[in-house]
């Protein structure tokens, strides 16, 4: 059910193709996890107290812990009219077991924006208060991920976009300003702009294949903001032109909320702020986007082989990451 919803939700989108691979990309990271239940399914951040501190930037989840289990009414189910999951990015991680029949959307109380339903339970953030999503559509694909969820535990690494939506909901609006400046101060080491050494045999077909691959997302920079980027053979990258450094800190400030927490997840993915830039300006597909990201890794793979259970793995999970941005990003407009 939780497959056919998400493909159903894709298909209302403009450019389905761009979206249409996480469908087939939304297991991949779960069926090679080392998993292990836990018997209750409450959980909170030890700081739930405060909404700055409870936001679902994963990166401080260590501080996770479970609650006890709710009370239960002659009708077997909990008395709280509302459930809040924080999620948790830890590999192979279960929070508990399933405790709803029923996952179901509905029009936030007060108009504005749209809600999951777990049973009669409203879906919340971790800073408990309502998951307000904008569209329907994206209100849809987050209830299939919880649909998806087995009875035997809840896999938060299979809701990436539950994941997002929380970002955008909460950690964007508090920390707007440094994720902007995070993504400036690596602004100058983007992938698009470091190449191989040109004159070195073991080298040289990467080189080649930089300069036929990112030429053009260079030549596209120059075009819509214009400026040249410089390119750099060193991998840490070098300083570019003021003008362009102001060009692309006016985009990310101009941003709303969905699409910079879009942003952020795929440059941190990428390694590369205008890669992720230009799949939010429908530039760049998926697909395009995984080969230019991996070239150099590619090549490698060329050359030496794959290794299963290593660059298989790293690719299924870049595609969830890009995808599921992508995605994300698509159902948030629609």
């Amino acid at each position: 059910m939780a497959t056919s919803l998400i493909t159903k939700t894709l298909n209302s989108i403009k450019k389905p193709n761009l979206l249409r691979p996480l469908a087939h990309q939304f297991t991949s990271i779960a069926t090679v996890q080392s998993e292990k239940p836990s018997s209750s399914f409450n959980f909170a951040d030890s700081n739930s107290s405060s909404s700055s501190s409870s936001s679902c930037d994963t990166s401080n989840d260590r501080n996770t812990h479970m609650k006890g289990p709710p009370s239960y009414n002659s009708k077997g189910e909990t008395d709280s009219p509302s459930v809040t999951m924080p999620m948790s990015s830890m590999t192979g991680s279960i929070v508990g077991k399933r405790f709803y029949r029923q996952v179901t959307t509905r029009e936030a109380d007060d108009g504005n924006g749209w809600t999951v339903m777990l049973d009669y339970r409203t879906l919340k953030t971790p800073s408990k208060r309502p998951l307000k999503l904008p569209t329907l559509a994206l209100a849809n694909a987050i209830a299939a991920e919880w649909d998806y969820q087995q009875t035997d535990g809840i896999r938060p690494f299979t809701m990436p976009l539950m994941k997002l939506a929380c970002t955008a909901l909460e950690r964007v609006p508090l920390t707007r300003p440094k994720i902007i400046e995070n993504l400036m101060r690596k602004f100058s080491q983007d992938l698009v702009f470091c190449r191989a050494p040109e004159d070195n045999v073991l080298t040289r077909r990467v080189y080649e294949r930089q300069v036929e691959k990112f030429d053009p997302l260079i030549g596209w920079i120059n075009s819509e903001f214009g400026f040249k980027p410089v390119v750099y053979s060193s991998l840490f990258g070098g300083k570019q032109e003021e003008g362009l450094v102001k060009a692309i800190e006016n985009l990310l400030k101009k941003t709303d909320d969905c699409e910079l927490a879009v942003i952020d997840a795929i440059a941190s993915a990428a390694h590369s702020l205008m890669i992720a830039v230009r799949i939010v300006r429908g530039k760049l597909d998926i697909e395009e986007a995984i080969e230019l990201i991996r070239l150099e890794e590619d090549l490698q793979v060329d050359t030496w082989g794959l290794v299963e259970g290593g660059h298989d793995i790293d690719i299924a999970d870049l595609r969830v990451q890009i995808s599921s941005a992508a995605v994300f990003l698509g159902l948030s407009r629609t």
